[in-house]
């Protein structure tokens, strides 16, 4: 009897694996469910708690259980609107706002409804292309360096648009800043040079400011302030809120764009209906603010800057090229600086070099490659986050908001953030025999 064999009918996602953020997760889970030791520096996590006021409006949330509108909780796409305008210095309209189970659906809902070529700069975060690729959209990518801080130029934009005979042709840019992979932003000046291209070739921006709260002086720009008629601004709760596990994100539309959104929206309505009724209550109280998120944020900023400021300092001794990082929880490494030292040990590539790390001395971080760099590239992304939150921010509470921290907090309240990473240094100094 013959069997038949089934038949994949989706040819967009063939050889495709799980994100690779969340499988790193995964694996360090198990690692440490066996019983090592684990460093874990691969997934973007937050480190800090919800914070209690927000929590406290979820439990009173709980009763409810309505489905609300697709695009969302009126009363919390007011408060996004007034979030976006006095942070961002933007209008911002609630009509404008859509809320979603997560920035990442959003995005992937956005090219759904979207019809054009998306580009993205290299590296990016690890999800951008791959939903292009399962949508079957036109993808382009622009490869930024070290040297230019991992940063894509108007100029190189406007290379990329004038090769192309049709200018005009829908286009959709993905900006993320600041940065995951890199922890860096863009400045004023290059923002505004980037908006000229977009404006000049009618290029929709997909500004991705998940990270905007986690600045670390608190000096986020957005590019709507720029380009407003042609931007989209994605927020959410996971990375400013230390809310992943809730699933809830934010579009922010400007009017002339409204088309998208009701696009999106109608998308959106035959596959999640709507996002869980007592998160968006709770988050009406989060993107509302006061005293408390605000004084949370600062110590949130004033740890993070003082821990990426010394991983990178260690990770440079080591002879790693790595910018300090001005926002988020991130570290983009390139080890090219020692490309002929690690090829002596067999690791001519990113996702050999992070086995072999992950295998000899139990610190995961995630090879470039699965941040839109080629295989060969010699980078990884190292996210700072595998220390107890909670606990140092109670510390950096005892500490006056005008003094820095003390040279000993992130070793005594961050210490696998830096054990981890000084087990890093300490193997890259090694000839590997000992390993």
């Amino acid at each position: 009897m013959n069997a038949t064999k089934p038949v994949s009918l989706n040819l967009n996602v063939r050889g495709m694996g799980p994100s690779a953020t969340l499988a790193i997760n995964e694996r360090c889970r198990e690692l440490r469910r066996q019983g090592h030791s684990i460093y874990n520096m691969g997934l973007g996590q937050s480190p800090f708690p919800v914070p209690d006021s927000v929590v406290e409006a979820l439990r009173l949330a709980a009763p409810e259980k309505d489905y609300l509108p697709v695009k969302g909780l009126r009363e919390l796409r007011g408060a996004v609107a007034e979030f976006h305008h006095q942070h961002d210095h933007i209008e911002a309209h609630p009509d404008g706002v859509i809320i979603g189970p997560g920035s990442k659906e959003l995005m992937f809902l956005v090219q759904v409804a979207y019809y054009g070529e998306i580009i993205v700069t290299s590296p990016c975060w690890v999800s951008y292309m791959p939903q292009a690729r399962i949508i079957g959209r036109k993808l382009s990518r622009i490869y930024t360096t070290y040297e230019q801080g991992w940063k894509v130029t108007a100029e190189q934009l406007l290379r990329s648009f004038e090769i192309v005979q049709d200018d005009l042709r829908p286009r959709l840019l993905v900006l993320n800043y600041p940065s995951n992979p890199t922890g860096l932003t863009y400045s004023v000046d290059e923002l505004k040079e980037i908006a000229e291209v977009a404006r000049r070739f009618q290029t929709i921006i997909l500004s991705d400011e998940i990270y905007a709260e986690l600045h670390h002086t608190g000096g986020h720009t957005s590019i709507a302030r720029f380009y407003p008629e042609g931007t989209i601004v994605s927020s959410g709760l996971s990375k400013w809120c230390g809310a992943g596990g809730w699933r809830l994100g934010t579009f922010c539309f400007p009017p002339n764009l409204y088309w998208l959104l009701d696009a999106l929206a109608a998308v959106a309505s035959e596959t999640y209906t709507s996002v869980c009724a007592p998160i968006q209550y709770a988050a009406v109280r989060a993107f509302r603010g006061g005293v408390d998120i605000e004084r949370y944020l600062w110590h949130a900023r004033r740890i993070l800057a003082a821990l990426g400021r010394q991983c990178a300092q260690i990770l440079r001794q080591a002879g790693v090229q790595v910018h300090t990082p001005v926002g988020a929880f991130y570290l983009f490494l390139d080890f090219s600086p020692l490309r002929e030292q690690l090829a002596q040990r067999g690791l001519a590539s990113g996702p050999a070099l992070c086995n072999r790390l992950l295998d000899e001395v139990n610190v995961a971080i995630l090879p470039g490659g699965a941040f839109a760099r080629s295989r060969t590239d010699l980078t990884a992304r190292l996210a700072y986050v595998d220390f107890d939150g909670a606990r140092a921010l109670a510390a950096s509470e005892n500490v006056p908001v005008h003094d820095d921290l003390p040279a000993d907090f992130t070793r005594q309240w961050c210490e696998r953030v830096i054990r981890g990473v000084e087990r890093l240094a300490e193997w890259l100094g090694t000839d590997g025999t000992d390993s």
